[in-house]
């Protein structure tokens, strides 16, 4: 029997075999290669961007597509951005980040994000991005998940922003109510901490008054690790210094917030000055500042700094534990501190004091001795002598 007959069957079954694998394949090269993906993801985010900074409600919505609490989620987020002085906003796509699922694709794009007037450059932080192609367009995506890696409150909820005269607020329907008053609040802060601070910036700031606590309680690497025991938090976005008070001090108007608003603003006019120095120095600079319009007799201190001062403080606290179960104590010894040295030596010598440990490479120590001829062991004492004369009870 000839064996051509059987070479023949064998070819035919050996075709019908792959015309069958490739039918039941998962559709992995369906649809663009991945270099077209990627130029029609990036078109895709360029377009988010060019109809957020343009304010079209409805173009933005038909970027948008997956469940309804999703699409929701973008409206306010869209509602929230466009109260935004935006003055830049764009996104870089990281191809390398590109991960396929099926038809959906997820990516990672930095957010450049400047608010006109308060940035002074853009602020970049990554978001994770899904999406996936139009049903009836194949080359055109929409987004369906955004995840950004550090949220700002416009990205958690609904939000209202204020602006003042030098101030961007950023409230929520909890806090709009109190908006007048911080707004006023940290526009004379501004006059007064801008006489105080002898360097230049913006006189302008990023203010969140919340009273949902979700924003402060995803914040990371605060003073002491819990955002939550802070009044209020001054912290760096980007290039810019920002600040957040804890939803309990919307409760605590006057005088007291006032003095707080002040403290949280001279950390962000001396930026990023104050980053390696002690935190003794930083947080006594903005303690000392905060009550320059007081008068003396209304200037408090914490029960716990008078009863540190009666013990006897051997020392300025090191960094590790000033914001430990003894800030208190800690945040008045800084501030009484810094008094003595701007009453021994001048008005201008804390600020000299900060300019000279912020230099690379220097050393607290080495400064207080060759400078000011002392110590932090000296200063403690003083600090301790100045808070026992002026606020021991008598008797």
């Amino acid at each position: 029997m000839s064996s051509r007959p059987r070479s023949l069957l064998a070819l035919a079954a050996l075709l019908a075999a792959s015309l069958v694998g490739c039918a039941d394949d998962p559709p992995h090269d369906a649809g663009p290669p991945p270099h077209d993906v990627v130029k029609a993801i990036t078109r895709a985010l360029d377009s988010r961007a060019r109809v957020v900074r343009r304010a079209d409600a409805a173009a933005f919505g038909r970027l948008v597509a997956g469940g309804r609490d999703f699409r929701a989620h973008e409206r306010t987020w869209f509602d929230n951005v466009t109260q935004l002085p935006v003055a830049t906003l764009r996104y870089r796509l990281d191809p390398g980040s590109l991960v396929r699922d099926g038809d959906s694709y997820t990516v990672t794009a930095d957010e450049v994000l400047q608010l006109d007037g308060y940035d002074d450059a853009p602020v970049t932080s990554p978001v994770e991005f899904g999406l996936r192609p139009a049903a009836r367009h194949p080359g055109r995506f929409l987004v369906t998940a955004v995840t950004p890696a550090e949220p700002q409150p416009w990205d958690l909820g609904p939000v209202r922003v204020e602006q003042g005269n030098g101030v961007l607020g950023v409230f929520d329907a909890g806090s709009l109510d109190d908006a007048p008053a911080l707004l006023a609040s940290v526009e004379s802060a501004i006059v007064t901490v801008s006489a105080q601070v002898p360097y230049d910036w913006s006189r302008s700031v990023v203010l969140y008054a919340l009273s949902d606590p979700a924003f402060l309680d995803g914040l990371r690497d605060v003073p002491g690790d819990d955002p939550e025991a802070l009044d209020a938090v001054a912290f760096p976005v980007g290039g810019s210094t920002r600040f957040a008070l804890n939803p309990r001090m919307l409760d605590h108007p006057g005088r007291e917030l006032d003095r707080l608003v002040r403290h949280e603003l001279t950390h962000v006019a001396v930026g990023t000055r104050d980053d390696d120095v002690p935190v003794w120095l930083s947080e006594g600079l903005a303690e000392y500042v905060s009550v320059r319009p007081l008068p003396p007799q209304d200037r408090r201190i914490p029960e716990a700094a008078v009863a540190a001062a009666e013990d006897g403080a051997a020392d300025l606290p090191d960094d590790a534990s000033f914001n430990d179960q003894d800030s208190e104590a800690h945040y008045g010894l800084a501030w009484w501190a810094v008094e003595y040295v701007a009453d021994a030596y001048g008005e201008d010598a804390p600020w000299l004091m900060l300019d000279a440990m912020d230099q690379p490479g220097a050393d607290p120590d080495t400064v207080l001795r060759d400078q000011f001829g002392t110590s932090t062991r000296q200063l403690a004492e003083h600090a301790d002598q100045l808070i026992l004369q002026l606020y021991e009870p008598a008797g």
